[in-house]
């Protein structure tokens, strides 16, 4: 039995219904999904432009570690984190007791965009320390901004409201992953890396506007254009001309070279003086 032509339109006009319901829900079902990484940072005549997840050379994925996830353990805490995505782990996966806002004990750590664990009473707790798209950036060095850039994630859980700040110091030569981990107050913490895309592309902003002087003959040009089309339109349509003749105060524009070279000339013989000729022309007198 064949569809009739529309019910066979209705079916695929059902199926693109659901086709663009579920691509506008998967970024919102998707925990790992990417998040903006960008920051400029004005200073003077010059602009520091920070794309971090932006690809450059010799690393295609801009800030992102290519395994998945940074990762950095210090004394009895260990902290896993990704910038401008969430995290995913193909190997080394955290495990610790504690991991529901963030996964799971199943998939624990691939809900979050910075994890740590704590151990307590023998075992690790976890607590996502990084979640969703909100990134705050700040340079780390306001009298230098080449120095790099503080990346700060949060996360409101039921027991505290935890962050990382994480330095991205400018290192053209490579990449050094975090090698220290500090706590601030309950749930706050505090490390740094070394990248390449720490380092801003500058922007050169000075002199980047017309100024007073290009805007003020700007403003000229377009009211002597004004002048002449108006000219133009009330010769035409109101006095009947034709020809050259529309161009309103032909003859001061025939005349105003001559004029201009006449002016030009006689700044030039009065800051030069006579010239020669003129001079020859009368003899010496002696007394």
């Amino acid at each position: 039995m064949s569809l009739q032509p529309s019910t066979f339109a209705m079916s695929m006009l059902h199926q693109r219904v659901i086709i663009i319901i579920f691509m506008l829900l998967l970024p919102l079902t998707s925990a790992t999904a990417s998040v903006p990484c960008r920051f400029s940072f004005p200073d003077g005549d010059h602009l520091y432009n920070y794309t971090l997840s932006s690809p450059i050379r010799n690393f295609p994925h801009g800030i992102l570690s290519e395994n998945g996830f940074y990762k950095v353990a210090v004394n009895e805490t260990t902290l896993w984190f990704q910038l401008c995505d969430g995290m995913i782990f193909n190997h080394d996966p955290p495990v610790c007791a504690d991991c529901w806002d963030c996964g799971g004990p199943n998939h624990c750590g691939t809900q979050c965009n910075a994890l740590v664990a704590n151990k307590v009473g023998g075992y690790h707790v976890c607590t996502a320390i990084g979640r969703g798209p909100k990134i705050d950036f700040d340079i780390i060095d306001k009298k230098n901004p080449h120095t790099g850039v503080i990346v700060k994630m949060s996360n409101s859980g039921p027991k505290f409201n935890c962050s990382l700040a994480v330095s991205v110091i400018c290192n053209s030569n490579g990449v050094q992953g975090p090698q220290a981990l500090e706590r601030l107050g309950a749930c706050d913490y505090v490390t740094e890396l070394k990248h390449p895309s720490g380092c801003a592309v500058i922007i050169n902003v000075h002199g980047g506007g017309l100024g007073w002087f290009g805007t003020l003959m700007i403003i000229v040009l377009c009211l002597f254009a004004a002048y002449l089309l108006a000219g133009i339109v009330y010769r035409i349509f109101f006095l009947g001309i034709r020809g050259v003749d529309i161009i309103p105060n032909l003859d001061f524009w025939v005349s105003l070279p001559r004029k201009i070279q006449s002016l030009c000339s006689s700044l030039v013989r009065r800051f030069k003086g006579p010239s020669e000729s003129y001079r020859s022309s009368y003899s010496p007198v002696n007394f």
